[in-house]
């Protein structure tokens, strides 16, 4: 069960993702979608893993101004983990699994089944790129992946979505 309750854990690791939207786009005509097949919790480090890694094909082949990277999923979740030694001699002092509740090392994100974690908003001829960018990202993520493609239409100022 994860533990999200804070105000009873002592120093509680900070958060490493850097930013959770990148670039700067004007003209969107889709929203690419990376979105995991089971329920997963993430850390923190695979989510700044995969963020650069799509941030950095996207920034080298599309430019700042062509596209937004938004990262969905924040860490909430602590994590604990029980250190044991592991020199020789370790199983006369340590203790084993008593007491051992652990102490918090890092944040993890909770992420259900169909839920995104990135998705991308650029314009439809840039389709090949994202795709190619998000596909690099899911191999930084303890889990399988899949891309959605979603268009969306302007009608009169209000955008109309359409799935793919």
């Amino acid at each position: 069960m994860p533990y999200t309750r804070k105000e009873y854990i002592s120093r509680i690791p900070q958060v490493r993702v850097s930013r959770f939207k990148l670039g700067k786009a004007e003209e969107l005509e889709a929203v690419f979608r990376l979105m995991v097949k089971k329920p997963v919790l993430i850390t923190q480090e695979a989510l700044e893993a995969a963020r650069v890694a799509a941030n950095k094909v996207l920034e080298v082949e599309l430019g700042e101004a062509n596209y937004v990277l938004r990262l969905i999923p924040y860490p909430h979740v602590v994590l604990r983990e029980h250190k044991m030694l592991t020199m020789a001699g370790a199983d006369r002092l340590s203790k084993g699994m008593k007491k051992a509740y652990g102490k918090p090392t890092t944040l993890a994100a909770k992420i259900e089944a169909g839920e995104p974690i990135i998705e991308v908003f650029s314009s439809l001829k840039s389709e090949t790129v994202v795709k190619k960018s998000l596909k690099i990202a899911s191999s930084k993520l303890p889990v399988e992946a899949f891309i959605e493609k979603e268009i969306l239409r302007r009608r009169g100022g209000v955008h109309e979505r359409e799935s793919e």
